[in-house]
């Protein structure tokens, strides 16, 4: 097989976390249908226009909508090849089998918070962006961030080990995480919904594998794989 067969075999990707758990989940599926494997790279929203900032590449890219819209602006991935693909909440996780605080409201939310006695949260992801909005907006940023723990990587992987009482991060990005229990959504007041958009960069080296797995990952039959990751469909406009 030539160097340019075994690119043609493979759809090199550069994703959000968010998706890992979609893209884990479908791989050996798409692979039955295309004899294409996946191979991904996975960093906030944020980490990964860094790092493509900084040169790096592959065949495509999913991130939030309003990266890929950057993205697209600067000319970085294809005119046209972008897709909206999935959306996510920002939720709450606890430790499995510890009791799950009450967080229906805004009120509930902020005593919850404050009760904790540490918090994780991302510091470039979309979730952790907003979730430090929200402490301004309750007025209890200084109190959180003097018991929280931020991470460039899974918040509810701190929450598993029981270095922290509650973790805060996107739901699909929750899900994977093995020893925690998902305790809701924040209030919908409080909410923030991110689009998640697929893109083939220009300098693909197998922009038509690039092509079949961004068209996989957005047909109808994938729903079921998006729900049970923690993310939605996205509505049609």
């Amino acid at each position: 097989m030539t160097d340019s067969d075994s690119n043609k075999a493979v759809v090199e990707v550069l994703s959000t976390l968010a998706l890992r758990g979609v893209l884990v989940d479908f791989a050996e599926d798409f692979r039955a249908r295309t004899s294409l494997a996946i191979a991904a790279t996975y960093r906030s929203t944020n980490a990964l226009l860094d790092l493509i900032a900084r040169g790096a590449t592959a065949d495509m890219t999913i991130l939030t909508r309003e990266g890929m819209v950057q993205l697209a602006r600067d000319g970085v991935v294809a005119a046209g090849t972008t897709v909206d693909l999935a959306q996510s909440g920002v939720g709450i996780a606890v430790r499995a089998g510890l009791a799950k605080p009450d967080i229906a409201t805004v009120a509930a939310l902020k005593d919850a918070l404050l009760a904790a006695k540490s918090i994780a949260f991302s510091r470039q992801g979309a979730s952790g962006i907003h979730f430090a909005e929200v402490i301004e907006r309750l007025g209890i940023a200084e109190e959180v961030r003097r018991k929280a723990t931020i991470t460039d990587s899974y918040a509810g992987e701190a929450a598993a080990r029981g270095e922290v009482d509650v973790a805060v991060q996107q739901i699909s990005e929750l899900v994977p995480i093995k020893g925690i229990d998902i305790v809701g959504p924040l209030p919908a007041e409080l909410q923030k919904i991110s689009v998640f958009a697929g893109g083939i960069f220009r300098a693909a080296k197998n922009a038509d594998g690039a092509g079949k797995l961004l068209a996989a990952l957005a047909a109808p039959d994938l729903r079921p794989v998006l729900i049970r990751n923690g993310l939605e469909p996205v509505p049609s406009d």
